[in-house]
């Protein structure tokens, strides 16, 4: 992805990368007492906050296209019909957004992403994952966190279809790190050597983002 594709600050992502370099909603716990499954300054919310960088691309089913590309042995670009051709799993996992709210059992349906890597043939070669969206959006992490037992490429939420707010028609759910690496309007997969800082990433947040040990900034 070119410069020219990234989006211009809003007044969110200005917010935000402040927050970084004030190291906002830092705890420095390593667990809470009360709630084992809560990580360290997060809250929990009954509904699903929408976050995003102020554009909303709307990608129709029949037009949407998946293009996995790099480090592999079968370059491909799966449409929503491909999508559902794949082994389909359930799984039902939280989400913890790296401004403090998480939510508890989020039944998602798609692909597993290992299934995705075995699907194209990822190289032993690759080490990196880097990830595009429909709205400019990128973001990256290690092969090993693309490839977690509970990462998916999901088409529904609750059982009905993925709504474009939440990055429907498709997006990646990466439930063991903060969310904002389960990119939304997923466009583009990219198996590398070498890492790329996505997004937020360039923007002071951290490369890896565990929640649970507060990897909220660099």
């Amino acid at each position: 992805m070119s410069d020219d594709d990234i989006p211009e600050d809003s007044k969110l992502t200005r917010t935000k990368s402040r927050w970084a370099a004030l190291g906002k909603f830092l705890t420095g716990q390593s667990a809470r007492p009360e709630d084992a499954r809560l990580p360290p300054g997060q809250h929990l919310v009954k509904n699903w906050p929408i976050l995003d960088l102020g554009q909303t691309p709307r990608v129709p089913k029949d037009v949407w296209r998946l293009d996995i590309a790099g480090e592999v042995e079968h370059p491909t670009t799966w449409d929503f019909a491909g999508l559902m051709a794949q082994p389909q799993v359930s799984k039902v996992t939280d989400i913890h957004c790296v401004t403090s709210w998480s939510r508890y059992d989020n039944r998602w349906d798609g692909v597993s992403t290992e299934q995705l890597i075995g699907a194209v043939g990822v190289k032993p070669e690759a080490r990196f994952v880097l990830l595009s969206s429909n709205d400019g959006y990128t973001t990256n992490m290690a092969i090993e966190d693309f490839a977690h037992p509970d990462a998916m490429v999901v088409h529904s939420w609750e059982g009905r279809p993925l709504e474009l707010d939440h990055g429907g028609p498709v997006r990646l759910v990466v439930p063991h790190l903060y969310f904002w690496k389960s990119p939304k309007w997923l466009k583009r997969i990219e198996f590398a050597t070498q890492d790329h800082l996505g997004f937020w990433e360039l923007r002071g947040y951290h490369n890896h983002a565990d929640p649970w040990t507060e990897e909220r900034y660099s």
